[in-house]
């Protein structure tokens, strides 16, 4: 029997906790909830999670604070942050913290859930699905194995966080060819984004920030105006 999927809510109000584990539980999760920083990390530390749902407006660390810090420290597990701040400008902050995902309050449910299983999906493509593809591409030193999700540089292991493996990834999966943004948002976020989102342009900025010895002037991952993006790569046979 597949293992369930396993889930830890950080929020700092007790009836929003207790209202997410009930309505994720009865969703198919394995949910585990926490009050604050402090009881995440140690819960981080026994165990793996496959998902973080993080509130926003706590004290006296704030969930941005919490972000930032976790993926300083090298977590990758998806983060899926929930605010009431409804400012596209906060949404874009949370993105380039390191969140996955966003959502504004309040919300229904039945979103929530819609928004977990994606970011799963996600996860799921991130961890290597044989059955995606098994082209392996170059560009410049890197190489990257779509199958495993498995970048390298120079013959060396290059990790980055798994957003940006989600995105190189769905720019791999057609090398040399225009991908338009909503295609890529898709691919990496799901079908229900905004017609105006813009985040897609961020973690693309993230990603150049990574690969590109020069991300002002990109050798890799190109803009192709009116369009999206493109990344130049030669395929392995």
């Amino acid at each position: 029997m597949e293992a369930l999927p396993k889930i830890i809510v950080l929020d700092d109000e007790a009836e929003l906790r207790n209202m997410l584990q009930r309505f994720l539980t009865s969703h198919g999760f394995d949910v585990r909830v926490v009050e604050n920083g402090k009881r995440l990390d140690r819960y981080l530390q026994r165990e793996p999670y496959d998902l973080l749902v993080l509130d926003w407006m706590m004290e006296p660390e704030d969930g941005l604070s919490v972000c930032r810090r976790l993926r300083t420290e090298g977590h990758t597990l998806p983060i899926l942050m929930l605010t009431a701040k409804g400012d596209p400008v906060d949404k874009v902050v949370g993105l380039e913290t390191g969140a996955d995902d966003y959502l504004a309050k309040p919300f229904l449910p039945q979103e929530l859930v819609a928004r977990v299983r994606a970011l799963l999906r996600r996860q799921k493509i991130a961890a290597g699905d044989p059955t995606l593809t098994s082209q392996v591409i170059r560009f410049g030193d890197f190489r990257l194995d779509l199958a495993k999700q498995r970048l390298s540089r120079g013959g060396e292991p290059f990790e980055m966080h798994s957003a940006q493996m989600q995105l190189l990834h769905a720019l791999g999966s057609s090398p040399n060819r225009a991908v338009s943004r909503d295609n890529l948002i898709a691919r990496t976020r799901g079908r229900d984004h905004d017609a105006l989102d813009r985040s897609i342009d961020v973690q693309v900025l993230r990603l150049r920030q990574l690969i590109e010895d020069d991300p002002g002037k990109p050798r890799f991952i190109k803009t192709v105006w009116g369009v999206g993006y493109m990344l130049l790569a030669d395929v392995e046979s």
